[in-house]
């Protein structure tokens, strides 16, 4: 048991190489302040080598972590010293101790490194942390940058990805008029998701360039690109990546041929009766049933959503894009790719006629241009959930955050929350 007060005073402040002063708490409700000095009793001129000796004291606070359930600020009396060569062009100096705190730091470093995993790695609100700190919010954030940045930019972080997915994201919406700001996230569609990056726009142009700047070897190893048939993340995929193999996503394929459904139900709507929908109109009435998948249908719906068709669709137009829809959920059923081939062939075909209506038409001439994405699914079984996964765990950083303005916040957290750095570095890393 230790027994002497100054050696007790330095265990509890729990620094290496301090002596404790002394405590200040004149006021219940501010922060302790503890006031510490280095053990170092000489220092060696960097330029001549003489003895230096010390020309004064500075004192600098820095924000600590909670002590005893009390905010803390740790003040740290710098020595100064100079050399007492006359000659010699050292001058003076400040004594530094990355330890206790970095150059121009307003936060100690063990602070730092915690607040760094609380607003990185546990989505906290840097605000909510501030409060905790009794400190500013830049102080905060600027800690998470300078300590969080270094394990975003770890070259290890990312490794070989064999399937790699592009998504858009909402940034921000700025001005008067609310304009959309958005950002795009390169995302490992591999086990475990991960997401590689952020860049600001959806255009090809910078995801690129992203991809363009990863090593030959890497970029080799991408065997299929996962895209929402975006025609940006074709165009990218297409230049960065040409022997990756596209792989257009099921569900938004799926969602195409549904909204393809909904825009026939409402131009028969208007053709037929004059009039947007009204909650007594059968198509009106059935609009869910006519995107729900068909095999999710009981006896009961599917005696309503004929009864909706024979009601309100005279010339059968909605009843041909409706069993085109479900003819395209069929194709994602069969097993054999070749036999899924001369299905798709054989819908587009049908689809593309000119007896057929607008919206298969139109619905065949997206099924052909994305013919060799949409056939590739057979051959990857691969999807861009888990991108879409990864902008959900984007989404709860902005709903914590409240929103950003700045891209760079936007970024580093993101990375820090679904980038998957390694954490252990944080111990031993030097801040940027």
């Amino acid at each position: 048991m230790e027994t002497d007060a100054t050696r007790m005073c330095a265990l509890l402040v729990g620094l290496p190489d301090v002596n404790v002063l002394g405590v200040v708490d004149d006021d219940p409700g501010e922060p302790l302040e503890v006031h510490i000095e280095t053990t170092a009793v000489t220092v060696g001129c960097s330029g001549c080598g003489t003895r230096a000796r010390v020309k004064d004291r500075r004192p600098v606070a820095l924000v600590d972590l909670p002590a005893f359930g009390r905010p803390a600020r740790l003040v740290w009396h710098k020595r100064r010293w100079c050399c007492p060569e006359p000659d010699c062009a050292t001058g003076s100096w400040t004594e530094t101790n990355p330890k206790i705190a970095g150059p121009r730091a307003k936060l100690t470093d063990r602070a730092g490194r915690r607040v760094t995993r609380q607003v990185g790695g546990e989505a906290r609100a840097v605000a909510e942390v501030a409060r905790e700190l009794r400190c500013d919010w830049h102080t905060v954030m600027d800690a998470v940058i300078a300590y969080g940045t270094p394990l975003i930019d770890d070259p290890e972080r990312i490794g070989p990805v064999a399937a790699l997915g592009l998504d858009e994201t909402l940034f921000r919406k700025t001005g008067q008029f609310r304009t959309k700001e958005w950002a795009t996230s390169i995302v490992g569609v591999n086990t475990p998701t991960q997401l590689l990056d952020m860049i600001e726009g959806r255009t090809a142009k910078p995801a690129t360039e992203w991809i363009e700047k990863r090593p030959e070897s890497w970029r080799t190893g991408v065997v299929w690109g996962a895209l929402d048939m975006s025609g940006p993340y074709r165009k990218t995929f297409t230049d960065a990546l040409p022997k990756a193999r596209q792989v257009a996503d099921r569900f938004h394929v799926c969602q195409a041929a549904n909204r393809k459904v909904d825009e026939c139900r409402r131009r028969i709507q208007t053709e037929t009766l004059g009039h947007r929908g009204r909650k007594d109109d059968p198509l009106y009435r059935g609009r869910r049933l006519f995107t729900k998948a068909h095999e999710r249908l009981d006896e009961a719906g599917e005696a309503k959503l004929m009864g909706f068709l024979e009601a309100g669709d005279p010339k059968g137009e909605l009843r041909l894009i409706w069993h085109a829809k479900e003819a395209l959920r069929g194709f994602y059923e069969l097993g054999d790719p070749v036999t899924a081939e001369s299905f798709l062939d054989d819908l587009i075909d049908d689809a593309t006629d000119d007896c057929q209506p607008i919206e298969v038409r139109s619905l065949g001439k997206m099924l052909a241009t994305w013919r060799a994405q949409i056939l590739n699914w057979h051959h990857a079984r691969i999807s861009n959930g888990p991108t879409e996964s990864a902008n959900n765990l984007i989404k709860k950083v902005k709903r914590v955050a409240f929103g950003f303005r700045r891209f760079a916040h936007y970024r580093i957290r993101a990375l820090l929350y679904a980038g998957r750095p390694n954490w252990a570095l944080l111990e031993t890393l030097t801040p940027r």
